[in-house]
């Protein structure tokens, strides 16, 4: 195939075939869209090109630049588009958790600007993060700046209404019977399924989310998801969440038993489609369809990887992991209301460790906190106990779910008085208690 444009290759990306020896269903027949095989490595190449597309010369007619709040592929797609047409992009987020792509993307040439903010991502609600402020400064009609908006922009769903979707049809000869998709920005599992139902109706939809507190590169958790502006509940037959440690095992089982080098929102993808087609094969009479996506390839998530999974690269499994956890043990970690927690610290002097990013640390934080990004945290307790066992230990972080499985960590490992802020810094700040500011 000859191509003018790189950019004309993207699309039209494989359906591979599962070998049912891998995946053990009898009647289902379960089939990868390969978006990692678009020219820059995702799903979101389609959404870039089809966001950007329409505004780039009057961009380049004006020296713009192209904006976007985004960390993973679709920065990254957008920094390429940008290069080709001689613009400058910027990346705008709240946090870069993925070492490889915050360096792949100062490759490219971007410019990366962590804003301080109260969440690790954009809460359209929330009217006092700086990150939703600058949202709105770049959504008004007299910003100079080309801004992509993905989380709100329809093109991002017509670009798979128009691509991805028409070309499962096509290559099925028809529209599958189950369509699993993991929700990030809604964009290619909204688009995806319209066109699917209107093909044939009685498609069944599966969204998948990351479990709360955890994190999949990716795809949202089941709180977040109503943050996103493109997302629809009614677009799903179901929600299911998947969490990090089955992401892993998917993405493994799919790069060394079917040759896809998938990454572990892919993996997630085929361990929930899985898990939610298992129990309806048994009671089939006929064959059925399924297809799930790979978005994108493993090669910038090793040091996600090797957080998790050590072993995977060779390395030990540490004695003491927060993916250990059971439900139980994380529903029964010590915690600690706000209300409780004032006279508490003025009793005991308790060590305040704030889990959130260093940019939300500065913005606002309790006085006397502690900042260590939850990751950095549970490295630390890879080794044992960072302090004393007669030290009261306070854990913080945006809401008091991922306090609360270091609570729940830290108990094990034997603290014997180690709470979490019930409601994290958000109910500290809407109790109107004490915050400071770097």
């Amino acid at each position: 195939m000859r191509y003018d444009s790189i950019t004309d290759a993207i699309g039209n990306t494989p359906l591979v075939r599962i070998d049912p020896a891998v995946h053990g269903l009898r009647s289902i027949d379960l089939y990868a869209k390969l978006e990692m095989l678009s020219p820059f490595g995702s799903v979101k190449d389609r959404t870039a090109w089809n966001m950007a597309r329409p505004e780039l010369a009057a961009a380049v007619e004006s020296g713009s630049q192209i904006v976007e709040l985004s960390s993973g592929n679709t920065a990254k797609a957008l920094a390429v588009i940008a290069g080709m047409h001689g613009l400058r992009f910027k990346s705008v987020t709240n946090r870069m958790r993925i070492p490889e792509i915050k360096e792949l993307l100062l490759l490219l040439g971007a410019e990366i600007e962590e804003l301080p903010g109260q969440s690790e991502c954009l809460d359209p609600t929330n009217t006092e993060d700086p990150l939703t402020l600058f949202h709105q400064a770049l959504s008004g009609s007299d910003s100079p700046l080309l801004h992509t908006d993905q989380y709100f922009n329809p093109r991002n769903i017509q670009a798979h209404a128009a691509g991805t979707g028409p070309e499962i049809i096509t290559d099925l000869g028809g529209a599958p019977d189950w369509f699993i998709a993991c929700v990030g920005t809604a964009g290619s599992s909204t688009g995806v399924a319209t066109v699917l139902r209107a093909h044939d109706p009685s498609v069944r939809v599966v969204g998948l989310v990351a479990a709360k507190s955890d994190f999949i590169p990716g795809i949202r958790t089941r709180d977040e998801v109503h943050e996103v502006g493109l997302f629809d509940p009614r677009t799903y037959d179901s929600i299911e969440e998947v969490d990090s440690g089955e992401a892993i095992d998917g993405m493994v089982t799919l790069i060394r038993r079917c040759g896809m080098l998938a990454g572990p929102t892919g993996g997630a993808a085929y361990f929930g489609a899985l898990r939610h087609l298992r129990e309806i094969d048994a009671t089939l009479t006929e064959r059925k369809t399924a297809v799930f996506i790979v978005c994108d390839r493993v090669e910038s998530y090793l040091s996600y990887i090797r957080h998790r999974r050590p072993e995977l690269l060779g390395g030990t499994r540490a004695r003491h992991a927060i993916g250990d956890l059971t439900a139980a043990e994380v529903a029964a970690a010590p915690a600690i209301s706000v209300q409780d927690a004032r006279p508490w610290i003025d009793a005991v002097r308790p060590l305040v460790i704030d889990l959130r990013s260093t940019f939300a640390y500065s913005a606002l934080h309790m006085a006397g906190a502690v900042n260590i990004v939850d990751e950095i945290f549970g490295e630390l307790l890879r080794g044992g106990l960072p302090f004393s066992l007669k030290q009261p230990v306070l854990l913080a972080c945006p809401v008091g779910e991922q306090s609360a499985r270091y609570a729940a960590l830290l108990t094990r490992m034997g603290h014997p008085d180690c709470r979490s802020l019930t409601g994290g810094i958000v109910a500290w700040r809407d109790a109107g208690a004490p915050l400071e500011r770097d």
